[in-house]
C-alpha cells in the first residue's frame, strides 16, 4: 500500500527513479563511514579595482632558455587577372588665367615745359643688333631763362648732353664701349652789396656768362673663368669759354687668384691728369698742373655663409709731373661684414683710404660757379675708419646705422672769391661772384642713419640723415660750405593703376663762407668777414597719369615752399617751380 502511495505521489517515472537511487546511495554511505560535522564559512568573491593595478616601468628582459623567437611570417600575393572593361578618362590640366605680359619698348621720348621758361627734353633708344650685341643712345636737355627775383645779372642756364654705348655679351667675355658729349651754360649772377650799388651802366658792362663743354670715351671688359677679371677705363677732355683745358685718363684692371680658403684679389689704378688755366685770380701767371698716380691694392677675400672679409692694403705712387716731384703712400683696405641674426642684424666695419685725384671737371660739376682760375691738387685721404649695423626688421622695413672718422690732407673746400672793386676790364667772375677752391686739413666725424619702408609694390618710404662734426687744422680756416646736418625724406606711391607719384624733402643745415675785398691785390681788413648761410628745406612732388601703355603725362613741382634760399653765398635759387610734360614709348 505504501508503494502504491509513493507511485501515486511521484507520478513521473523519472522523478521516482531519482528518489530511489538517492535513497540507496545514502544507505550505502552510512554503512561505510561516519563523516562527522564540518563548519563552512562563505567569503565574498574577489573583485579587482583600478587602484590595485601598477605600471610596468620598463620592458623586462627574458632570460628563459626555452623562450623561442617569433617565427618570421612571409606573405605571398597570388595575383589573379580580372577582366575589366573600365577605361579611365584622360587627365586635363586646370585652366590658368594668363596675365598679359608687360610690353617693353626700346625707346621713349619726353617733353616738358614750366614756369621760368623751363624746357625739358629727353630721348632714349636701344637697338638690338644681334642676340648678343646691343647699341643705344641717350639725349637730354634742360634749360631755364632764370628770372630769379632780386637778381640784377643774367641768370639763365642751359645743360645738354648726349651719351652712347655699344654692348656685346659673348660666351667667354663681355665688353661695353661708351662715349658722349656735354655742353653747359651758367652765369655768375651772385652779386654782393658792392656790385648791387653799381649804376646801370656798370651793371650792363658785366658779362657773367660761363660755357663748359666736355667729351669722353670709355668702356669696360669682363672675362669669364680667368684670373684676369676685367678692366675699366675712361678718357675725358674738358674745357670752357676762357680757354681752360683738361685731359684725364683713368684705367682700373682687376685680377683674381682662387686659393684653398681665400681668394687673392689684386686691383690697380692708373690715373693721369693734365690741365691749364690762362691765369690765376690775381692775374699774376698761368696755372699748369699735371699728376700721374699709380696704385696697386692686393687683398685676401673670404666669403662664407655669415662672414664676408677683405683684408688688404694699397700702395700709391703719386707723381707731380709739373714740379718733377713724387711721394709714396700706404693706405688700409679692410672691409668686414658678419651676419649676426640672419638678415635682421648685420654688423660691418673697416678702414679705407686713398689718394683722390681732384679735377676741374669734378669741381664745376659740383659747383658750376667756380672761377676758371683754380689750383688743382690731389687730396690725401689718410684713412676712413667706419662701422655700423644694418638689416631688415621685416620684409618691408630695412635700416642702416653707420659711424665714421676720416682724416684728410688738402681737402678741397669752396670759398667765395674776393671782390676786386671798380677796376676796368674785369672778367665776369671777378666781382666777388665766383668761387675758388681752398685746401685745408680736415678731420670729419660722421654719423649716418637710414630707414626704408616698402609697404607694398605701390608704396615706399625712406628717410636718411647725416650728422657731421669738422675739425680744421688751419687757425683761420673753417669747413667752408660744408653743412653739419643734412636729411632727406622720399616716397613713391601708386594711387591707382594709372595714377602714380612721389614726394621728396631735402634739408641742409647752416654753412659758413668767407667774404673779402681786394684793393690793388691786397685784402682790405674791414671787408673780411665770415658769413653764415641759413639752413633750407626744399620740397618737391611729382604726379603722373598713364593714358595707355605708350603715353603718360606728368606734372612736377620743385621748391614748393617758395623759399629763395641760397645754396651758395649770394646765389639765390628760383622760387616755386612747376613743370608739365608727357612721355611716349615706342619702337623704331
Amino acid at each position: 500500500m505504501a508503494l502504491f502511495a509513493a507511485l501515486n505521489y511521484f507520478k513521473s517515472p523519472i522523478l521516482l527513479l531519482g528518489v530511489v537511487l538517492l535513497s540507496i546511495s545514502s544507505l550505502i554511505a552510512q554503512e561505510e563511514e561516519d563523516l562527522g560535522t564540518e563548519v563552512v564559512n562563505i567569503v565574498k568573491p574577489y573583485t579587482p579595482t583600478i587602484s590595485d593595478a601598477f605600471k610596468i616601468k620598463e620592458t623586462p628582459t627574458l632570460n628563459d632558455s626555452i623562450t623561442t623567437a617569433k617565427k618570421k611570417v612571409q606573405y605571398n600575393i597570388f595575383s589573379v587577372p580580372v577582366a575589366s572593361t573600365f577605361t579611365p578618362a584622360k587627365g586635363k590640366a586646370a585652366t590658368v588665367e594668363k596675365t598679359e605680359p608687360i610690353k617693353l619698348y626700346d625707346s621713349y621720348a619726353t617733353l616738358g615745359f614750366g614756369n621760368y621758361t623751363t624746357a625739358l627734353a629727353e630721348l632714349f633708344s636701344n637697338f638690338q643688333i644681334s642676340r648678343t650685341d646691343n647699341a643705344g643712345f641717350f639725349f637730354r636737355h634742360n634749360s631755364s631763362q632764370g628770372d630769379i627775383d632780386g637778381v640784377i645779372l643774367e641768370n639763365k642756364y642751359y645743360d645738354t648732353q648726349l651719351d652712347g654705348n655699344y654692348t656685346s655679351r659673348q660666351k667667354d667675355l663681355s665688353f661695353e664701349v661708351t662715349g658722349g658729349f656735354e655742353h653747359q651754360i651758367f652765369h655768375w649772377y651772385g652779386t654782393n652789396e658792392f656790385v648791387n650799388a653799381f649804376n646801370a651802366e656798370e651793371i650792363a658792362g658785366i658779362d657773367p656768362k660761363q660755357s663748359y663743354f666736355s667729351a669722353y670715351v670709355g668702356g669696360d671688359l669682363a672675362v669669364n673663368e680667368s684670373i684676369f677679371e676685367g678692366i675699366r677705363g675712361e678718357l675725358r677732355f674738358s674745357g670752357d669759354r676762357f680757354s681752360s683745358s683738361e685731359i684725364n685718363f683713368n684705367a682700373q684692371p682687376i685680377f683674381l687668384f682662387p686659393l684653398s680658403d681665400f681668394n687673392l684679389k689684386i686691383s690697380g689704378t692708373l690715373d693721369y691728369l693734365n690741365g691749364k688755366f690762362d691765369r690765376d685770380y690775381l692775374n699774376n701767371s698761368e696755372i699748369n698742373y699735371g699728376y700721374l698716380n699709380t696704385e696697386i691694392s692686393p687683398s685676401l677675400v673670404l666669403v662664407n655663409k655669415d662672414l664676408t672679409l677683405s683684408l688688404g692694403v694699397a700702395g700709391v705712387l703719386g707723381l707731380d709731373t709739373e714740379n718733377s716731384s713724387s711721394k709714396f703712400y700706404i693706405y688700409p683696405r679692410i672691409n668686414v661684414s658678419y651676419r649676426l641674426v640672419d638678415e635682421i642684424l648685420i654688423a660691418y666695419g673697416g678702414a679705407d683710404g686713398g689718394l683722390r685725384q681732384n679735377t676741374y671737371h669734378n669741381f664745376r660739376s659740383e659747383n658750376p660757379f667756380v672761377s676758371p682760375t683754380l689750383m688743382v691738387i690731389p687730396t690725401n685721404e689718410m684713412f676712413d675708419v667706419f662701422g655700423g649695423i644694418k638689416g631688415k626688421l621685416s620684409n618691408s622695413l630695412g635700416y642702416n646705422l653707420r659711424a665714421s672718422y676720416k682724416i684728410e690732407e688738402n681737402k678741397a673746400l669752396y670759398q667765395i672769391n674776393p671782390f676786386k672793386g671798380r677796376l676796368p676790364n674785369l672778367e665776369g667772375y671777378e666781382y666777388g661772384n665766383s668761387f675758388m677752391v681752398a685746401y685745408d686739413d680736415v678731420n670729419t666725424l660722421n654719423i649716418f642713419g637710414e630707414l626704408k619702408v616698402e609697404v607694398s609694390n605701390t608704396f615706399s618710404l625712406g628717410v636718411n640723415a647725416n650728422l657731421n662734426s669738422y675739425s680744421v687744422d688751419s687757425a683761420v680756416g673753417d669747413a667752408w660750405n660744408l653743412p653739419e646736418i643734412t636729411a632727406t625724406v622720399f616716397s613713391n606711391f601708386d594711387i591707382t593703376e594709372k595714377v602714380y607719384g612721389g614726394v621728396s624733402l631735402f634739408y641742409v643745415g647752416e654753412r659758413n663762407d668767407f667774404f673779402s675785398s681786394l684793393q690793388g691785390g691786397i685784402l682790405i681788413d674791414p671787408f673780411e668777414q665770415t658769413v653764415t648761410l641759413d639752413s633750407y628745406l626744399d620740397a618737391n612732388v611729382h604726379l603722373g597719369y598713364k593714358v595707355n601703355e605708350r603715353l603718360s603725362i606728368f606734372a612736377k613741382g620743385s621748391n614748393l615752399l617758395g623759399d629763395n634760399y641760397q645754396k651758395w653765398l649770394n646765389f639765390p635759387v628760383q622760387g616755386i617751380q612747376g613743370l608739365l610734360g608727357a612721355t611716349y614709348k615706342f619702337d623704331w
